[in-house]
């Protein structure tokens, strides 16, 4: 009897273009939902049949009170080797492997300079006046050279994005917890004495940071308010690193220049969230890992981690 496999969320019907799936299709029937379930009653009735299920990133959270109800369920594969989404506790208990992919930090890098320079130079308003008719040039952009970039983080992502700002002429500072100067100088950047100092000082402020206990809600009204009026603030990280609310009010009252996001507390975000019609605000709905290239590790892995678990022989395993 072969086996089911549900591959979950992919909303542009790109999973099985992205990689050959033949080595397995004699063992297992693949079945793609294009939709997204976030109430997890309708989840785990759609699940309750599958024995494997491939989900990307972090779009679906599989708590314990969703892996106790799927008992057919014996292979969970996602997408990178970090996923602070699953449960992986309740993964074994429930005698779940869970497998992971390797995963570029070259497309988030890229679509934070797409956000950043979107938001530089107007582009949107721009682009949408010229379409409609509209005013013949209507915003003055802001310059990159000789301005100060600010970044929260200086990890793999952070240290790329830091590079093309320096090539852009840019002075470029950095800070967290645990940055070093020696890490700093590594990647030709100036260590900030604080957050705070950071954030008075900066043009442009983009987030690369990973989600923790010291991290959640680290910009909040407090910090905003240190802003210039004249910054930007980029998130391509985690959401709740900043916090929404406090963002919604800064924007509204025109405190900073703008900001763009591409993470939010609930994905997809909600028809008529607020975040929708805000304004100064450029976002996309979370494309910073949405790449052919990426796609093709993504995939093409889930089938090695699938063939893997059926010799027997699991392999890039979390937890």
């Amino acid at each position: 009897m072969r086996l089911r496999c549900a591959v979950l969320d992919d909303f542009q019907g790109a999973a099985l273009d992205s990689a050959d799936w033949s080595p397995i299709r004699d063992r297992v029937e693949v079945v793609v939902f294009r939709d997204h379930l976030a109430d997890e009653d309708a989840l785990a009735a759609r699940l309750a049949a599958f024995d494997i299920v491939v989900t990307l990133r972090e779009r679906v959270p599989f708590p314990a009170t969703l892996l106790d109800r799927l008992d057919r369920l014996r292979l969970l594969v996602a997408s990178g080797m970090r996923n602070s989404a699953i449960d992986l506790a309740a993964a074994a208990r429930n005698g779940v492997t869970v497998c992971g992919t390797a995963s570029s930090s070259t497309p988030p890098v890229e679509l934070t300079w797409a956000l950043l320079l979107g938001l530089a130079r107007g582009l949107v308003t721009e682009n949408g006046a010229l379409r409609a008719g509209g005013p013949w040039q209507s915003t003055v952009g802001a310059d990159l050279h000789g301005r100060r970039l600010g970044l929260l983080g200086l990890g793999r992502i952070g240290a790329r994005v830091a590079r093309v700002g320096l090539a852009f002429g840019m002075t470029v500072s950095a800070w967290s917890q645990n940055l070093t100067g020696e890490r700093a100088d590594e990647v030709g950047v100036a260590l900030a004495p604080s957050k705070d100092e950071l954030l008075r000082g900066s043009d442009f402020v983009s987030v690369h940071l990973k989600l923790g206990d010291r991290t959640r809600g680290l910009v909040g009204a407090r910090e905003l308010a240190l802003l210039k009026p004249t910054a930007y603030l980029i998130n391509t990280s985690r959401a709740a690193i900043v916090d929404q609310d406090a963002l919604l009010d800064a924007l509204r009252a025109g405190r900073i220049a703008g900001a763009a996001l591409d993470v939010f507390d609930t994905e997809p975000l909600p028809a008529g969230h607020p975040l929708r019609t805000a304004p100064r605000l450029l976002a996309t709905p979370h494309l910073g890992y949405v790449t052919h290239a990426n796609y093709t590790t993504y995939y093409g892995q889930a089938v090695e981690d699938i063939r893997a678990y059926l010799a027997g022989e699991p392999i890039r395993r979390l937890g």
